[in-house]
């Protein structure tokens, strides 16, 4: 059932493409395809989940729906003139190093995804990567609550069940859905992180050959200096190389010690395949989302192709539950271009209006969301804040950048220079950007200020590979202008390329064999809606598993979403070392894990357990689990 929900996702998708952007070519109608997919496998089952819970009934829905936008979009009346689809499909010169660049992303991307997400071992135990070990845990517990309990909105399953989640979670209903159709937790985890990595691949390549105006070269730099691309961080590893050689391998060893993540040495410009798109979900689906509108806010704004403000409307306003930042950055963008078709049209009022539809007809879509689930979250404590040079901590203003993003920051003024007018409107757009995250904070972590600094430096990875393409150009007849390339290459991808191999090679277990086969146990013996007491450790298979509530999760995780845990977590200490049924029955538990984790982090009182209430699970190692709802209270 399952399977039969993504052909309807794609289905839907792929003919509206192919019925309202006749004009683009092939890579680009396969592009917003996969766009309108992914918002309608994300986006569809949240709104039927409003009629019926997020249950398999509002995902058959769902696709079903989906479905029906797509069969209204074939072209009903011209079936028996197909000759054009062997033509569609033909391989052009043209396409040849699109097909090289997406397709060598994808397979470093698709092949980091399968080893990093749940990755069985023999023992049963499942293990993640070293970019994954941290949020992962997070967002299986979203997907697995969600399919489980069909409760919908959601809710904090981390925080006993109660909390509204303010977080963008439809970057998790996709999976959610395909998890409740019955898919394996692992695939439906992985299949719509497919489909949307390989638009944002696709999407920045197609704007960068936008930007280029269709030359294949610089299209494909850019490509590679966005994704590939790295600073200076290389050299705090090559450096004493010949004396100490372990100073260069413990890349490969240590734990987030890369090139491109070094916090220790203010080096926290990441890796974009490894540190975001792949552990990052909101923003793996918001960047797929975005890079499309990009690219249709450049064929509008700058191509004359005014019609298409209407579909960069509607995607923009799905952008704000799949990933909040991404649409701020397409706001930022679209009213700097506003106001240039503002002054360039004299305020005329066929310059301003299709701006005008777009941006309201965005704002109808969006605000419903932000003000129901968005600024609910953003106006807790550590949100939206005055924090001047981002994550900068040690380093002077621009040797921070020079170091972090290295020859890609070095030539942006250069490049700005030597861009063509639309460019530098294009560039310029992003610019705002850098400068409000320079002094504003929109999140209790710092760091995550670089999911709008991203767009940024997209914009500007696009002026730059323009500026070496043609530097190379000029340089045609001089010895030796290979070799520069070359090193300048190596320069420019260098560090990315190391931060890949770590993480390639990276393994670590996520979660025990024991800790496997408790969560079996809770998911398959206790109802969807009980309550349980667990350790707070991030890696909790009861939450992420099983897909039920727990008292009080990793503060990590709840703190940085602006959540007040403070009351459960001091509940939590005193019901393993002080447990009573009266403090039970207060906050709902029905059931209490007792494992390695919760040994390991509380002076567990287990006679109390033991003498009071029936084992219902025990692994023979020491994994035990109480069923407390027999409590008497008096």
């Amino acid at each position: 059932m399952a399977g039969l929900a993504c052909a309807a996702y794609l289905f839907g998708g792929l003919a509206l493409s192919f019925r309202f952007f006749k004009g683009e070519g092939r890579a680009a109608r396969l592009l917003l395809g996969g766009v309108w997919a992914t918002v309608f496998c994300a986006v569809l089952p949240a709104l039927w989940a409003f009629l019926w819970g997020f249950t398999a009934q509002a995902n058959l829905c769902a696709a079903g729906t989906a479905l029906v936008l797509g069969a209204a979009c074939l072209p009903w009346g011209r079936f028996g003139r197909a000759r054009g689809l062997p033509r569609f499909w033909r391989l052009s010169r043209r396409e040849v190093p699109l097909l090289m660049t997406v397709g060598l992303l994808c397979a470093v991307a698709f092949t980091l995804t399968f080893t990093h997400v749940l990755r069985p071992d023999a023992a049963g135990a499942l293990h993640s990567g070293q970019s994954t070990y941290g949020d992962m845990a997070m967002h299986l517990a979203f997907i697995t609550s969600l399919a489980e309990t069909g409760r919908f909105p959601p809710v904090y399953p981390l925080l006993a069940g109660e909390v509204p989640i303010g977080y963008p979670f439809l970057c998790e209903t996709n999976s959610a859905g395909l998890y409740a159709l019955g898919m394996d937790l692992r695939f439906s985890y992985i299949l719509p992180m497919l489909l949307a990595m390989g638009c944002v691949f696709l999407g920045a390549y197609l704007l960068f050959r936008r930007m280029a105006r269709g030359d294949a070269r610089k299209a494909v730099l850019c490509t590679l200096l966005f994704f590939v691309g790295g600073g200076f961080g290389f050299a705090y590893f090559l450096d004493l190389l010949r004396s100490d050689p372990g100073n260069f391998t413990r890349i490969f060893t240590a734990f987030y010690e890369t090139p491109t993540n070094y916090t220790s040495h203010n080096v926290l410009w990441v890796n974009p395949i490894c540190d975001l798109m792949i552990p990052q979900r909101a923003t793996l689906f918001g960047w797929a989302v975005l890079f499309a509108c990009l690219y249709l806010l450049y064929r509008a704004a700058f191509e004359g192709q005014r019609r298409y403000f209407l579909p960069l409307g509607l995607l923009a306003g799905c952008l704000p539950l799949i990933h909040t930042h991404s649409f701020l950055a397409l706001g930022i963008i679209s009213l700097v271009l506003f106001l240039r078709a503002a002054a360039k049209g004299r305020c005329r009022w066929g310059a301003l209006k299709p701006y005008l539809a777009y941006g309201a007809l965005a704002l109808c879509l969006a605000l419903p969301q932000l003000f129901a689930f968005t600024f609910r979250q953003s106006s807790a404590e550590g949100f939206l804040r005055l924090h001047l040079n981002w994550a900068n901590t040690q380093d002077e203003y621009l040797w921070f950048y020079i170091k972090n993003i290295g020859l890609t920051f070095l030539l942006l003024i250069p490049a700005f220079l030597h861009a063509d007018a639309r460019n530098r409107w294009f560039y310029l757009a992003g610019l705002p950007i850098l400068i409000l995250c320079e002094f504003v904070v929109f999140q209790p972590n710092t760091y995550d200020n670089n999911k709008l600094l991203y767009v940024w430096h997209l914009l500007g990875c696009g002026i730059v590979g323009i500026l070496l393409v043609d530097v190379y150009d000029r340089l045609r007849g001089i010895r030796g202008r290979v070799y520069i390339a070359a090193l300048t290459l190596t320069a420019l991808c260098l560090s990315g390329v190391l931060t890949l191999g770590r993480e390639a090679v990276s393994d670590y277990e996520l979660f025990s064999s024991a800790s496997v086969k408790a969560a079996a146990f809770a998911r398959e013996s206790t109802p969807p809606q009980a309550r349980f007491l667990t350790a707070d450790n991030h890696n909790n298979a009861i939450a992420s598993l099983a897909g039920r509530d727990i008292l009080c999760g990793s503060g990590s995780y709840l703190y940085f979403h602006g959540v007040d845990y403070a009351e459960a977590h001091a509940a939590l200490r005193q019901l393993y070392e002080q447990p009573t049924n009266e403090l039970l029955e207060q906050w709902g538990i029905d059931y209490v894990l007792i494992g390695a984790y919760e040994r390991g982090g509380y002076a567990v009182e287990e006679d109390f357990y033991a003498r009071s209430f029936p084992v219902v699970y025990d692994d023979g190692q020491g994994t035990l689990i109480y069923d407390v709802r027999t409590r008497a209270v008096g």
